[in-house]
């Protein structure tokens, strides 16, 4: 997949933007990013407006093949976030972890959010987004007070790691990059293998931070505690409930929480 970057100052939404791109005739492969965002939107579909060339807000524009099955289409937000954590390891070493199913954190503090939509016709996946939003100059005083003790960004935790390197920063258009590269290579194995998460499943779980303990789950029908063994095949969250019983929980439907805070 070749890849074709298009950089926008300021931007509704860079999803929107792919979305616009494909009516006009964009091939797979082409990316929006953007300075600002003054729409985006999160997986919960709450909306909010970037800080001014403080953060990644960058989307990916897929067109899987025909008979590529739709079901398996959610899993590319596994492989987003795989791509994220990657990416973030390699060009500033700083250990992130992974809450299920693709909130990317560092010391526990969100950096990283990830929203893939999908629009079928006649049975078929038409398009798919990839949309990926990170945290990167931030600083402490600029997170509203809701969030405050839950996100961070990579400056923040650069700055924790190198305490008398005042002068490291990172760079957006190399976080850009990056994700977008390790992304391509997990997707051809993904598509290769019919959607199969096994290629990357055991380091997903290295690097969940819920794994072997015990979480929240808040599911519509009643919240519950359980213990989280790991993601699954299909990248549900395989959990063990206290009669000892497994059962596996999806990412649609309930949402997971650590017993003592977001992560």
């Amino acid at each position: 997949m070749k890849l074709d970057y298009r950089y926008y100052k300021t931007i509704d939404s860079t999803n929107l933007e792919i979305k616009r791109l494909f009516q006009q005739g964009a091939s797979e492969g082409t990316i929006a990013s953007a300075g600002t965002q003054i729409a985006g939107r999160g997986r919960t579909g709450h909306s909010w407006k970037s800080p001014e060339d403080v953060s990644v807000a960058t989307s990916l524009l897929l067109t899987p093949p025909e008979d590529f099955p739709m079901d398996r289409i959610p899993r590319l937000t596994v492989l987003a976030a795989m791509s994220v954590v990657r990416s973030v390891e390699e060009l500033y070493h700083l250990d992130c972890g992974i809450k299920w199913p693709n909130d990317i954190l560092i010391g526990k503090r969100k950096i990283c959010g990830i929203l893939t939509e999908m629009e079928a016709q006649k049975g078929h996946v038409r398009y798919v987004v990839v949309g990926i939003g990170v945290n990167v100059h931030q600083q402490p005083e600029d997170f509203a007070p809701e969030i405050s003790d839950m996100a961070t960004s990579l400056d923040i935790e650069l700055m924790k790691q190198n305490p008398h390197r005042r002068d490291l920063r990172a760079g957006r258009k190399a976080v850009i990059e990056g994700i977008w590269k390790n992304f391509t290579e997990i997707y051809r194995v993904f598509l290769e293998t019919e959607g199969s998460l096994e290629g990357i499943r055991e380091e997903y779980n290295r690097h969940l931070v819920n794994r072997n303990e015990r979480v929240r789950i808040l599911d519509p029908a009643g919240e519950y505690e359980a213990k989280a063994i790991g993601m699954a095949r299909d990248g549900s969250l395989e959990i063990q409930l206290d009669d000892g019983r497994t059962k596996l929980v999806d990412s649609g439907e309930v949402h997971v929480r650590g017993l003592y805070g977001y992560a």
